[in-house]
């Protein structure tokens, strides 16, 4: 089969790999019918995620047809259709009672980390029965991609960690994929104001249209002073960092108002400064997470119900066969406009 591999730091390749078997009886194989690429994809090939090994097949997102089941699956049979979490889960541990399925003691973030991921024509899923979802019929196979990966975590990492509810302002840091999708699900909550933050003027266009109050161009280093001229300086209730990087988490510490809370998603591979002199007496709560995938049952209703479109983030579609440029297509998103790219198998 063909699969994309990570070759080492700024080094990958479409490959020719031997076609994955079933390795414990709780595995099932998938055939894979569309999958995409994250930001967290991104940071790996920057060298971001010492786990990730070179020589590993890519991806955590997906959809597909089961192709073969091991002895102790009962959920799925050959030829259902499935949404691949992005989180694997055996369900028994003490972190999956705890419903932290990211912590998982032989599961979590594997695919496309430390186990061979989905962006190839086939992906083993360990912990089948609780790893994968049911597609219902007539759902749309390009919005369940979404439910992969970015919609529960945006939702999970920065919406139910940020403590959004009725009233509240938000301001949401990075208007890429993951902070779009914050925008879209922080929407059940029926915050005030929800301001989003970026450097790109098309993609605050994109989050205007998306449902944001305000938008904030940081291209000038004023973004601070802008946000607290719109909320008469106070600062915001709930502060989403959702790109990664220093400048972005020390603009949250800058814009939370007193008693309100940091809620990181990024993947940070360098370290930030913690400014306490100035945060010790805020009441202000910091959180972090890597996705549950908790809440992809009711985020699947949603989409069900179309209460939210996910389809909206999809920007470009590419065969898997032209991976090489969607990655790079992916990559450069300030000048080609990407958002979420669908990799057709």
């Amino acid at each position: 089969m063909k699969a994309l591999v990570y070759l080492g730091p700024g080094k990958k390749a479409l490959e020719e790999r031997t076609r994955p078997e079933i390795l414990a009886p709780t595995d099932a194989i998938v055939k894979i019918s569309k999958t995409t690429i994250c930001g967290t994809d991104l940071h790996i090939l920057k060298g971001d995620v010492p786990s990730c090994q070179p020589g590993r097949i890519l991806g955590h997102e997906g959809v597909g047809i089961v192709d073969k089941v091991g002895a102790a699956v009962t959920a799925f049979k050959p030829g259902d259709r499935v949404l691949i979490s992005c989180i694997s889960s055996c369900g028994k541990c003490e972190y999956c009672r705890k419903l932290m399925y990211s912590h998982c003691t032989t599961g979590g973030w594997i695919l496309g980390n430390t186990i061979d991921g989905t962006q190839a024509e086939y992906v083993r899923t360990p912990y089948a029965d609780t790893s994968l979802y049911p597609i219902p019929d007539g759902m749309d196979e390009e919005a369940l991609v979404m439910l992969s990966d970015i919609l529960p975590t945006g939702f999970e990492c920065g919406v139910l960690n940020g403590k959004v509810q009725p009233g509240c302002t938000v301001a949401i840091v990075g208007a890429g994929p993951i902070g779009l999708a914050a925008l879209l699900t922080a929407q059940f909550y029926s915050p005030a104001e929800i301001i989003m933050i970026d450097l790109d003027d098309k993609r605050l266009e994109i989050a205007t249209r998306f449902g944001a109050t305000a938008v904030i161009n940081s291209t000038d280093g004023k973004a601070v002073e802008a946000l607290m001229e719109l909320s008469n300086g106070r600062g915001v209730d709930t502060a989403i960092e959702a790109v990664g990087v220093p400048a972005s988490f020390e603009l949250c510490e800058k814009i939370v108002a007193p008693g309100g809370t940091i809620a990181n998603i990024g993947v940070h591979g360098a370290k930030v400064d913690l400014h306490l002199e100035n945060l010790w007496d805020r009441n202000i709560t910091i959180t972090t997470r890597l996705v549950d995938t908790v809440s992809t049952p009711m985020l699947m209703r949603t989409l069900q119900t179309k209460k939210i479109d996910p389809t909206q983030l999809i920007t470009h579609h590419f065969k898997l066969a032209n991976i090489l440029d969607a990655y790079e297509t992916f990559a450069h998103a300030a000048s080609t406009g990407a958002l979420k790219v669908v990799i057709e198998v």
